[in-house]
């Protein structure tokens, strides 16, 4: 018997012209992507079709072996999460088409797509990008120094530790202290090795005081804040970090591993090619609270949009988006495949997608973006945004062209690399035609 999750959860039927004709295409077999299948093939919104250019699907939680994952009610490992949502995927109907990667457009909804079967393309009525996002490494950072083995980005890390039961090495330096940064270290010391230091170049961690003090106390490893990595030595082998304080004071933490977390990026490379407006500053595609890019029948979802959320964040996106390509597929000429989507009851007309009504939705220093990045007074979507030094407990005003739309008092500090949610409760007060809506922050 086969595995479901290497060869994908339904294969699709072999066609001799290379041309391949679906209702929607899903293209990354993440968190986002699968919630995106299941909820639209469950509403029988047609011949739904994910590819992924991993051999297995299910996203970054397939080597996450941590918890946190799953309800309060029902927790699951990052691994078992995968494998039920995949699970849900395939029952719900959806194709899932793992060690496929999607090359580039061949039309406004068509994608070119190279897997073991060779060169296809892909034709639908709508595409939703589910591409994530990765971890900067260590040469997209610019530090200098020799070419050792020993560096690892968290994906790295966790992949050669969880899936493939490698070494390490016995000393590691994790340079990041966010909420991944933790996890690497929780992955690191999984591996039997030390963590020798963690390192910021902010002044704080920027994860819960509990975990940031369990790091500490627990586990005795410190954290070294305002210091950034100045050049990594040895040669075959990582032997040493040398580091550097915000004072200019220069000092060498002897290792034989570093993990480079955190400074995500989202996967845009399909979006840019396909001329989408980006937001510049989540850097990947601009969206409306529907989760529409720029281009009607083009959907975004996860990671992609603002890296990096959590795998609920992506699913609520993802089972959110279904909502709207229902929308697009009933506006559309061609009835869906089953069709079973006439008895949704949604609305045909005011939620096309290519209506005008989105204006941006622009933020202001200290904050560093927001997602999603344009307003139509009828999103409903929480907003998820980010800040990039530490406010304590700070407030929110959405305005335009002077008009207080919404305030609000956060009840914690925010702070960076850490996300802040805004309500879309106030979206019904934009007005189309007065200008951009701004995001403020006060103290």
């Amino acid at each position: 018997m086969t595995d479901p999750e290497t060869t994908g959860a339904r294969m699709a039927d072999p066609d001799t012209s290379g041309v391949r004709q679906v209702d929607v295409l899903v293209v990354g077999a993440g968190p986002a992507g699968l919630a995106t299948a299941a909820r639209l093939a469950a509403a029988g919104a047609g011949r739904v079709e994910i590819v992924d250019r991993e051999t297995r699907a299910g996203g970054a939680p397939r080597h996450c072996a941590h918890g946190g994952y799953g309800t309060l009610l029902h927790p699951l490992t990052g691994p078992a999460y995968a494998r039920l949502l995949v699970t849900a995927t395939r029952q719900a109907g959806a194709t899932v088409r793992t060690g496929v990667t999607a090359l580039d457009w061949a039309g406004p909804l068509a994608l070119h797509t190279l897997g073991a079967e060779g060169p296809g393309t892909v034709t639908a009525r709508a595409v939703v990008l589910a591409t994530g996002a990765r971890e900067r490494p260590r040469a997209a950072r610019l530090v200098p120094g020799t070419r050792p083995a020993g560096v690892y980005t968290t994906g790295e890390l966790q992949q050669a530790v969880h899936l493939y039961g490698q070494r390490i090495g016995t000393r590691a330096v994790v340079v990041g202290a966010e909420d991944v940064s933790y996890a690497a270290a929780d992955t690191v010391r999984a591996a039997g090795a030390t963590v020798v230091a963690m390192l910021t170049d902010l002044p704080g961690p920027q994860t819960t005081p509990a975990r940031a003090a369990d790091s500490r106390l627990r586990h005795g490893t410190p954290l070294l804040t305002g210091t950034t990595v100045a050049e990594l030595l040895g040669r075959g082998r990582l032997s040493g970090v040398r580091v550097r304080h915000r004072d200019g004071r220069t000092a060498v933490l002897p290792c034989d591993t570093v993990v480079f977390t955190g400074d995500f990026v989202p996967e845009h490379e399909l979006a840019r090619r396909g001329g989408l407006v980006l937001d510049p500053g989540t850097r990947g595609p601009a969206v409306d609270g529907a989760l529409r890019t720029s281009r009607p029948g083009v959907f975004a979802v996860g990671s992609v949009l603002h890296a990096v959320e959590s795998a609920a964040t992506a699913v609520r996106d993802g089972a959110h988006a279904a909502g709207a390509v229902l929308d697009h597929l009933a506006t559309t000429d061609h009835p869906v495949a089953t069709g079973r989507l006439a008895d949704t009851g949604r609305p045909s007309g005011a939620d096309r997608a290519d209506r005008a009504d989105a204006v941006p939705l622009l933020v202001e220093p200290p904050l560093r973006w927001i997602a999603p990045n344009r307003v139509t007074p009828a999103d409903r979507l929480p907003y998820v945004l980010r800040t990039a030094t530490r406010l304590p407990r700070p407030v929110l005003r959405v305005t335009q062209n002077g008009r207080v739309l919404h305030r609000e008092r956060l009840w914690t500090a925010a702070l960076p690399n850490r996300t802040l949610r805004l309500p879309a409760g106030w979206t019904h007060r934009v007005d189309p035609g007065d200008g951009p809506v701004h995001v403020s922050v006060r103290p």
